[in-house]
């Protein structure tokens, strides 16, 4: 069994750099917002990676990738948390959070410049429902806010997914609330040519997310000539990737470890992972 340990080269812990503050929508009574953190560095701009945070689509924390941020702020990524509205806080639905995550995304790419945010170098992720609303800002047409300016592509060029609910289909995740409009909102039946790398990590004891859909998930963008790596994890349940999961947090480094490969093999960051595997 391999072990881990999160490191840089100085101290062996990350300096978490003090994130900025953005409302980037203010809908009815709900001001939504994102935080920001930036990379040492006076770029004019930096490989951008968004965060969504899981739950179901009813709940969930802004911070639940704070850590993950903080990492890939270090190898010189802006990193982004997306706030967005849930059933439980704000009375809504999953199309509504789908609507928040394409207006952070719309936000990000009118706001560049200020943010310091390279539009072609940017990267969706997220867990469970927030890989869904990472996959969907990339992958489904349609569902957006009212008013905004569709001319602004919400799509990333890479995604990095956490356990996320693709598909939405009658033997998926979320078929009951989603019905039948699953066919606009399931990643997994929205998959056409020109879809981003991804990566996808997933535990073969997941309750939620089968095993055999990360396999027809990675063979449908292979079918259309997209790249597609699946990391399945042995014995692991849904939501194995967050910190503290496990006493050691070996698979929250592994999966930060593999995203890092993959996200340097893109030329997004460059050299050696700082979390290391021991």
């Amino acid at each position: 069994m391999l072990t881990f340990t999160n490191v840089n080269s100085q101290n062996n812990t990350l300096t978490p750099p003090l994130p900025q503050e953005h409302i980037y929508k203010i809908i009815g009574s709900d001001t939504l917002k994102l935080s920001v953190y930036h990379p040492e560095g006076k770029n004019k701009k930096y490989p951008t990676i968004v965060f969504f945070f899981g739950g179901g689509w009813n709940g969930g924390s802004i911070t639940q990738f704070e850590d993950q941020a903080k990492y890939f702020t270090s190898r010189g990524m802006v990193s982004i948390l997306v706030d967005y509205r849930v059933k439980n806080k704000h009375k809504t639905t999953p199309f509504e959070s789908v609507k928040d995550a394409k207006s952070a995304m719309r936000y990000i790419k009118l706001n560049a410049k200020e943010l310091k945010v390279d539009t072609d170098k940017m990267v969706a992720a997220g867990g469970s429902a927030g890989g869904h609303l990472a996959a969907a800002t990339t992958m489904l047409s349609g569902l957006d806010e009212e008013g905004e300016d569709l001319s602004i592509s919400t799509k990333a060029n890479a995604l990095v997914l956490f356990n996320p609910v693709v598909d939405n289909g009658p033997e998926g995740y979320g078929y009951e609330r989603i019905g039948e409009r699953y066919l606009e909102f399931s990643p997994m039946h929205n998959i056409k040519k020109g879809a981003p790398p991804t990566i996808f990590f997933l535990g073969d004891k997941d309750k939620l997310i089968p095993v055999a859909t990360a396999d027809a998930f990675k063979a449908k963008m292979e079918a259309v000539g997209s790249r597609c790596d699946v990391f399945i994890f042995d014995n692991q349940e849904h939501g194995f990737f967050n910190k503290g999961k496990q006493k050691n947090d070996r698979c929250y480094i592994e999966t930060v470890y593999e995203a890092d490969v993959f996200l340097e093999s893109l030329g997004y960051i460059q050299g050696k992972p700082t979390i290391i595997k021991n």
